[in-house]
């Protein structure tokens, strides 16, 4: 009776999802469907589409999804190389769901602080080249913030968002940093979350923005307040999704709080320094985010150049370089022990798997899946077609384990603990949790 239960349920799904429209998929102009459903039961069902698809002259491709693990869909393409000449061979990309929401993201996001930047950015005509391509090649998520550039970066993006298909795209901002020289032209209050959203929407010629964050936290502004002007925001057709990069593990918690009890738009977003070198989010803020339903995007994977091996035993960049423009911001970040000896190890690493550093480095946070996409950031198109090496290709899992293993933070007592009372109740009976993998 089970079996035939499942059967009917299967080819009910199976109707169901037959009367889906290609037109979902907007992106694609014109469709060739196999509707297709299947069912999962760990820990929900999910449904899915293989089809073919042209979404653009010269490019084709099929969704497909890895059955031994539904939480990345792959989106697979091939290339007419006359039409898109710095794509050679086809690239593939996989997407994985953004926190407790349904919304799909590309596992590779492409920065934009580099857009419009002086000295160590790129200029409009290379950003529009990188944009292009990097769409081309299945990347679907655009990171932007007021301040980048001075507000340049989101016009460079503004100026292009003609040319491209909306509501294939994702386009995430940011906002609380200073964005101006008025005393009052920072902070997540109220009067400056209106005004930022305001303006970053004019500046990308766009209605509205698919994910929000709040850059750095505000230690004075009440968090209803924050939560209250989000929410008007999404409710308002401004904002789609919310997020909040670098807040503390105990202010996501109380965050997700507030939105419950006063029925509030939840985050669903958390914006991260998370790599090789900077793995201590492990101990709070990761499972705080995990438990709070809300996906990591995390930035700056290759520590500022450091991991790709190009400054080999160097402990400042040159004067000149992208980095040494960047050493004020970058420098406290990357250029300390930690970060030269996480530096030999991938280079080890790399020396006896013969897998370059950088591709090392922007992978191995993919190896967690409470990770939703790395953010890469380039200045031109070859670094682009360099780094999205990694848009569907995974780490072998020795040389993931190897690195884990080598650049694990050290425990302090509390975590040591911890880890040693929890397996009294998960050795105690049949219990997994996929939220305890840092455990």
């Amino acid at each position: 009776m089970k079996f035939i239960r499942l059967v009917k349920t299967f080819f009910g799904f199976f109707y169901f999802g037959l009367m889906f429209n290609g037109s979902r998929l907007p992106w694609h102009n014109s469709i060739t469907i196999l509707e297709t459903v299947v069912l999962n039961f760990a820990p929900r069902v999910s449904m899915w589409r293989e089809r073919k698809a042209r979404s653009g002259p010269g490019v084709q491709g099929e969704w497909t999804i890895d059955l031994k693990d539904t939480h990345e869909i792959r989106w697979r393409l091939s290339f007419n190389s006359k039409n898109y000449p710095n794509l050679k061979g086809g690239r593939s990309m996989k997407y994985r769901y953004l926190g407790a929401s349904g919304l799909l993201m590309s596992r590779i996001t492409l920065g934009t602080m580099t857009f419009g930047a002086p000295k160590w950015g790129c200029d409009e005509k290379e950003s529009h080249a990188i944009t292009r391509n990097y769409i081309e090649a299945g990347g679907n998520c655009l990171d932007i913030a007021d301040i980048y550039a001075g507000g340049r970066s989101e016009e460079i993006v503004g100026n292009l968002m003609p040319d491209l298909n909306r509501d294939g795209i994702i386009i995430a901002s940011k906002f609380s940093l200073p964005s101006g020289p008025a005393i009052t032209q920072f902070g997540a209050n109220r009067k400056q979350i209106v005004s930022s959203c305001e303006k970053s929407l004019k500046r990308l010629k766009t209605d509205y923005i698919d994910i929000y964050y709040v850059h750095v936290p505000d230690p004075v502004t009440p968090f209803e307040e924050t939560l209250r002007a989000m929410d008007d925001l999404v409710r308002q057709g401004k904002v789609r999704y919310t997020g909040a990069s670098m807040f503390f593990g105990w202010q996501l918690a109380k965050a997700q709080g507030v939105s419950e009890t006063h029925n509030l738009e939840k985050m669903v977003a958390g914006q991260y320094i998370y790599s090789l070198i900077h793995r201590e989010l492990e101990r709070e803020i990761i499972p705080a985010a995990v438990d709070a339903g809300i996906g990591i995007a995390c930035f700056s994977p290759l520590g500022g150049g450091l991991l790709t091996g190009k400054y080999g035993k160097q402990r400042k960049p040159e004067n000149g370089t992208r980095a040494f423009f960047r050493t004020e911001v970058d420098g406290p970040r990357f250029w300390h022990p930690i970060g030269y000896k996480t530096s030999e190890i991938v280079e080890d690493v790399s020396t006896k798997s013969g897998i370059p550093m950088a591709k090392l480095a922007i992978t191995w946070p993919l190896g967690r899946k409470f990770v939703t996409s790395v953010i890469i950031g380039v200045k031109t198109v070859d670094q682009l077609e360099e780094n999205m090496k990694s848009a569907d290709w995974d780490l072998p899992k020795e040389v993931w384990d190897e690195l884990e293993k080598r650049t694990r933070p050290e425990e302090e007592y509390m975590t040591w603990y911890n880890k040693f009372n929890y397996e009294r109740f998960s050795n105690a009976g049949e219990f997994h949790e996929v939220k305890t993998e840092l455990i």
